[in-house]
């Protein structure tokens, strides 16, 4: 009878440690992780990726004239809409002045025929007593509100607008980053074969 040498395997158990116990602490981590990315993805989706797709543009509500639809630091995303299909009740987000970059997001109140019969808009904002003081006109319709987020406006309202759009790259890029790292972190853990597992074979050999 030969008796096998039980070195190698007792250092082998030396060197086995058994598995973490799962922890409330780290579930809780784990999930506010999961969720924080979630929204990350969302709102990467629907305020970047969406926009772009469609040829829409995002924009900040500032001040309160939309209370209570669309308060101030909701982000409204627009669509082109053909002008003629615009409709009483819709909200609209239009240059103040034909050209000029300032833009205002009211709901339209009526439509108008002109006198040399084209058609113009009567905007109102849903907290405001009375409609804005001028018609719009065509060229001044960027589109029609599509859906919108709440709150979120506010991160881009600080500082001036070149500052803005830095840290809007930079604090997105950082998002991204953020996002992906969980992402792959926790693709990571659920791969990783649990210790203990090499133990048990070598106990069974």
């Amino acid at each position: 009878m030969v008796d096998g040498p039980p070195a190698q395997h007792s250092r082998e158990h030396r060197h086995q440690r058994p598995p973490k116990p799962t922890t409330w602490y780290s579930v809780l981590a784990q999930t506010v992780a999961w969720t924080i990315a979630g929204i990350l993805f969302a709102l990467i989706l629907v305020l970047v990726l969406v926009p772009r797709l469609t040829g829409s543009t995002p924009y900040t509500i500032l001040t309160g004239s939309m209370v209570p639809t669309m308060p101030p630091g909701t982000i409204v995303v627009t669509r082109p809409e053909p002008f003629a299909s615009v409709r009483v009740g819709d909200v609209v987000t239009y240059q103040i002045a034909s050209g000029q970059p300032a833009v205002v997001t009211h709901r339209v109140l009526a439509i108008n025929v002109e006198s040399d019969g084209s058609q113009t808009l009567t905007m109102k904002g849903d907290a405001n007593p009375s409609p804005d003081l001028k018609h719009v006109i065509a060229k001044q319709v960027r589109g029609v509100v599509w859906y919108s987020i709440p709150v979120v406006g506010y991160f881009g309202a600080i500082g001036s607008s070149d500052t803005r759009s830095v840290a809007a790259r930079i604090v997105g890029g950082g998002l991204i980053v953020y996002a992906l790292y969980v992402l792959i972190a926790a693709l990571v853990r659920g791969k990783k074969p649990q210790r203990g597992h090499r133990g048990a074979d070598d106990n069974a050999s």
